[in-house]
């Protein structure tokens, strides 16, 4: 069975480890000890987890949102470039960062700057394609 230390759970979920730890801690997630005494949560277990948490829809200091869409990435807006017409809107989601082109009137309604937490909602039939390097079979 696979299993998870703590930092390798955080990474995968974009939280710090103390996050992880607080629900190990509180029972939330489960996790036992190797014979080195490292938590190592089962990926199993893990995986439904984060299943559930995302069944479990906005966390109570939210509203709650009805969409089709699934794919939500919640973070911190990094910048925020706006032209004439149209804004490019950056923000770092965890380990991700995800940029998103809007028009400026659309970004200035949601004041949009630098340190806004916001969440990119993604739904898309594209998918991009990525080689490890250029020309390479």
């Amino acid at each position: 069975m696979t299993t998870f230390r703590i930092s390798e759970a955080a990474a995968l979920l974009g939280v710090s480890a103390d996050t992880v730890r607080r629900w190990v801690d509180g029972g939330r997630l489960p996790a036992s000890r190797d014979e080195h005494g490292h938590r190592l949560v089962p990926g199993a277990e893990l995986a439904a987890f984060v299943r559930d948490q995302a069944r479990g829809g906005a966390p109570s200091d939210q509203p709650e949102r009805f969409s089709s869409a699934r794919n939500r990435l919640r973070g911190i807006v990094t910048d925020v470039v706006r032209d004439g017409v149209m804004a490019q809107v950056e923000i770092q989601a965890g380990p991700f960062r995800v940029v998103s082109l809007m028009s400026r009137e659309a970004a200035d309604d949601l004041g949009l700057q630098a340190g806004v937490v916001a969440e990119a909602v993604v739904k898309s039939t594209n998918v991009v394609v990525e080689v490890a390097e250029p020309g390479a079979s």
